[in-house]
């Protein structure tokens, strides 16, 4: 089982969807944000389910709609690590920084 690290401007991600959803008044915010980490803990057993995306990274696909998201990650089978290097809603160009 690959180990999954997320590097630390993860959570300004997180940070922006969470002050997103709390002013448009999102019912059960916690769980939306839940619902992204489970789907990227899917990427401990099956690290290379997203899809190829340039510079040997890969894009998981999370949701659909208004609960879409994508992670941006890449996998080392060396180490067998999974390296979260940005999220970004599936609405939203881009991700905002260079991951």
């Amino acid at each position: 089982m690959a180990r999954i690290e997320a590097a630390p401007e993860v959570l300004d991600d997180f940070d922006r969807f969470f002050a997103h959803l709390t002013e448009f008044e999102v019912a059960d915010v916690t769980s939306r944000l839940a619902e992204i980490v489970q789907a990227v803990d899917v990427l401990a057993t099956s690290p290379l389910i997203g899809r190829p995306v340039e510079g040997g990274k890969r894009e998981l696909v999370i949701g659909r709609d208004s609960h879409g998201y994508v992670a941006l990650y890449r996998y080392l089978p060396e180490v067998d690590t999974v390296f979260l290097l940005a999220v970004r809603n599936q609405r939203e160009a881009g991700y905002g920084r260079e991951p």
